[in-house]
């Protein structure tokens, strides 16, 4: 009982210093924010007549296209929200506060445990932020409470399982810059499922690919609580990948980190 009460102490002391950090270096939060909404206006305003035509209104529950776009588009900033993860983990470890953390007296699970719980944190109100802007361009959900909470609590789910994979990035990087450029194709897989369209639009091979990937059931989940379309079996798929992710990238993260200390 007394390691759990140490570990939960250290943890607490590591997630007050992460957010610390984050207050101190801004930019790295409000890159989360500003990618996701330079493409929901991209894509809205540029792109929307053409496409929203070809989607048609039972695709985005009824409404416009901004009520399509804007689930895949909130999820884009739970996929940015890694490249912090990374890069921060990558800097303490080549700062030397990694090693420093190794040889003190505190709870080795507690330097992951307060980056990602961290990370979570700043990665939900980026999130938050970028929903209130898609509201205020047009998205109109149709949804009650309890199913915002189920679709914020879905979102969290999956930026979980990210931040411990790139926690895990963050470790093995030799540098920030790669740290930074690992998670990348994180932030763009979700163009690659029905974030922008349909997945029975696409050709073949890239069709299976979308229909088959991580985020795209975790996309239909969020259209059919805030939309009202149909979910089917995307919500167990989307609970699965979560769970997935997340236990590899726990045990990767830590098993890294446990390594890092024997050499």
């Amino acid at each position: 009982m007394a390691t759990l009460s140490y570990a939960v102490r250290d943890s607490r002391t590591m997630l007050r210093r992460n957010l610390k950090k984050a207050l101190r270096y801004p930019s790295l939060t409000l890159t989360v924010v500003i990618m996701p909404v330079m493409m929901l206006l991209l894509f809205n305003y540029a792109f929307g007549t053409a496409l929203g035509s070809g989607i048609g209104a039972s695709a985005a529950g009824g409404g416009e296209y901004i009520d399509y776009l804007a689930p895949g588009i909130i999820l884009m900033a739970a996929t940015s929200g890694a490249l912090t993860t990374a890069i921060s983990v990558c800097m303490d470890k080549t700062e030397g506060i990694v090693n420093r953390f190794r040889t003190m007296p505190v709870s080795r699970a507690s330097f992951l445990t307060g980056h990602v719980v961290g990370s979570l944190i700043q990665t939900m109100i980026s999130i938050g932020l970028v929903t209130a802007v898609a509201l205020l361009v047009g998205f109109r959900p149709d949804a009650t409470p309890v199913e915002w909470l189920a679709a914020l609590g879905l979102l969290a789910l999956l930026t979980l399982a990210l931040t411990w994979l790139a926690a895990g990035v963050g470790l093995v990087a030799k540098n920030p810059e790669t740290a930074s450029n690992i998670p990348m194709p994180l932030t763009f897989l979700p163009f690659l499922g029905s974030a922008i369209v349909p997945t029975d639009s696409m050709p073949g091979a890239l069709r299976w690919f979308a229909e088959y990937q991580p985020f795209t059931p975790v996309i239909d989940t969020l259209r059919g609580l805030w939309l009202g379309t149909e979910i089917g079996g995307s919500a167990v798929a989307a609970l699965a990948w979560c769970a997935g992710l997340t236990l590899v990238g726990y045990v990767w993260a830590r098993r890294t980190f446990k390594s890092g200390a024997k050499r």
